[in-house]
């Protein structure tokens, strides 16, 4: 889900996630306090140009550069390979498991280690992206499973007449299985969106202003969200996800562009965005 402008940025790092209330078993969260890097490498091994579109639906377009001090030499011996377990890849549009709905997240599956490490991929490849949400679709699982959070660094790249007309507020990492949503009123707005899995473009899409989420935490403890304004539409736009949708199935016709683009006028006759 994506604003209207697009803004250039240097990310630095990722605030701490907090440890949620354990229902199954006591669990060491292990992400801590990520660098910002995009292969997994220190940052004092790279050097990164970040060129940052964070217009809603938690994606960003970057470049970067890594300078390696292993010569050749070093993979012959071994020396110098990359020994951590390689993240998933985001599914682009195109592949089955994103048109198709997901299944249920069996109860009794919820504490065991291969949901955990589904959860703890996600969260990972989230804010590796960086983006802001994320369904277990988009990394090829076809389980009911979304994370989501948006932070007071990746709002302050936005201006603020944007983050004022979207009503868009930081919040913590939510980590919600089995999601149900329902909308709450019949007031909506018109904003552009973007998604990861249909990377460097965006479209306006139509959405509900608020919405109430129940499920479960990745502990299996009940949840219930109630969300407004962009929190919100980042919520309808991941159970999307969990449904088979994406968002280029819901936009608003004309509106489908690139992010190069995003700066050019709508169509003559096109409503202002924002709430209706």
């Amino acid at each position: 889900m994506e604003s209207v402008h697009r803004i250039c940025h240097r990310l630095l790092t990722f605030p701490k996630i907090k440890n949620a209330q354990k229902c199954f078993k006591t669990r060491q969260n292990s992400l801590g306090n990520p660098i910002f890097s995009f292969h997994g490498n220190y940052l004092h091994q790279q050097q990164h140009s970040i060129k940052e579109a964070f217009n809603g639906c938690f994606i960003t377009n970057r470049t970067y550069r890594t300078s390696h001090s292993t010569s050749r030499a070093g993979w012959f011996l071994g020396i110098g390979e990359d020994k951590k377990p390689k993240l998933p890849d985001i599914v682009k549009a195109g592949d089955p498991v994103l048109h198709e709905p997901a299944q249920d997240v069996l109860i009794h599956e919820i504490g065991s280690d291969k949901i955990q490490n589904i959860i703890d991929d996600m969260i990972k490849v989230m804010r590796k992206a960086p983006g802001v949400g994320l369904a277990a679709p988009q990394i090829g699982i076809p389980l009911r499973i979304i994370v989501l959070e948006d932070t007071k660094e990746y709002i302050s790249y936005a201006p603020k007449e944007e983050i004022q007309a979207q009503d868009r507020c930081p919040f913590d990492l939510l980590v919600i299985l089995n999601p149900m949503l329902k909308k709450k009123d019949c007031k909506t707005a018109l904003f552009f969106e973007g998604c990861l899995s249909v990377d460097g473009f965006r479209a306006v899409v139509e959405r509900h202003l608020e919405v109430e989420v129940t499920g479960m935490d990745r502990d299996g403890c009940p949840i219930r969200v109630d969300a407004s304004g962009w929190q919100a539409r980042i919520l309808q736009h991941e159970c999307d996800h969990l449904d088979g949708t994406i968002y280029v199935d819901k936009l608003v016709p004309r509106t489908f562009r690139t992010v190069e683009n995003m700066a050019l006028p709508l169509p003559n006759g096109f409503p202002k965005l924002g709430s209706r």
